[in-house]
């Protein structure tokens, strides 16, 4: 089952009560629904000092051009990719990369969507994840026994399903799911695919994983870079030299070891490069972004 864990709606305007509550002046938090007219016209007023966008990168990058000379943070889209490794172990690394894929359906930014696995235990880990994915059930969100709920609408299916059959006239081969019913699309895995394809070249946003096997390591890292997109990438390896190759290599803001691009906290510094943004947030991070720093130089002679 994937499971992410539990969580307390709260809205908006209740964390603002709770944070006003907290001891902040009131009027230090704001929550303003707006239209996207309304919006745009604070984004390019001059008395706000700083922008904090979460979203796609099209908006995220509109959004700064739009932006003057205040302060920019973006933390926009992503097509993440794992490296599997022969000498890991397969069974752990197949159930991640399920739970990484598939989990909220695939829409999250930094959900699993490419996976390079070395080519000499290419097969044994494909048939574990297709395995596992064909196990997964597809339902409503509110039952508790559904593994992976609809997208947020049905057009968002529909654009899912088409970049798959681009894939397949392209020569790509499905391995499991590709099927649509309503909003909901089932959770699909695709081989023989090709870089150019919009499955690994742009961000799908949906239950849809490509697995592609790898024979050089250095080719693997830099199929990896050859992304607009950079926000977080997963590696399984107990390979000290890859590890660190890697780390030095790979064009993200960050690497997991032994886990899947999905995994985040919130004291971590999270965020991307290239198309996936710019600047960091968790706790610390955020607030050094935030803070404009100001120097104060004593002299004693002069004093």
């Amino acid at each position: 089952m994937l499971k992410p864990a539990p969580q307390t709606p709260l809205s908006s305007l209740r964390l603002a009560q709770i944070i006003e509550a907290a001891g902040w002046a009131a009027g230090a938090l704001n929550v303003l629904p707006l239209s996207n007219e309304d919006a745009g016209k604070i984004v390019s007023d001059d008395r706000l000092k700083l922008l904090s966008f979460t979203g796609s990168s099209a908006v995220g990058w509109a959004l700064k051009q739009r932006a003057g000379k205040k302060k920019v943070i973006l933390e926009l889209g992503g097509n993440a990719g794992v490296l599997v490794c022969a000498d890991t172990n397969l069974e752990y690394a197949s159930d991640r990369c399920v739970l990484g894929g598939f989990t909220y359906a695939g829409q999250t930014c930094i959900s699993v969507q490419r996976i390079l696995v070395e080519d000499n235990v290419f097969e044994k880990f494909t048939e574990t994840l297709v395995h596992r994915v064909q196990r997964l059930k597809v339902g409503d969100v509110l039952d508790e026994h559904t593994d992976v709920e609809p997208l947020i609408n049905e057009n968002a299916a529909k654009r899912v399903i088409e970049w798959i059959e681009e894939a397949v006239h392209g020569g790509a081969k499905v391995l499991c799911g590709g099927k649509r019913h309503g909003a909901s699309v089932t959770p699909t895995v695709l081989t023989h695919t090709k870089p150019e394809m919009r499955v690994n070249c742009k961000e799908i946003f949906g239950p849809v994983v490509t697995v592609e096997k790898f024979h050089d390591f250095e080719e693997a890292i830099a199929s990896i870079n050859r992304s607009e997109f950079g926000l977080q990438a997963g590696l399984f390896t107990r390979d000290f030299a890859r590890i660190m190759r890697a780390f030095e290599s790979l064009e993200v803001g960050g690497l997991m070891l032994g886990e899947v691009p999905s995994w985040r906290i919130d004291h971590m510094p999270y965020g991307g490069v290239k198309d996936s943004g710019i600047g960091r947030e968790g706790w610390r991070y955020a607030i050094e972004e935030m803070t404009e720093p100001r120097l104060l130089a004593i002299h004693p002679p002069g004093l």
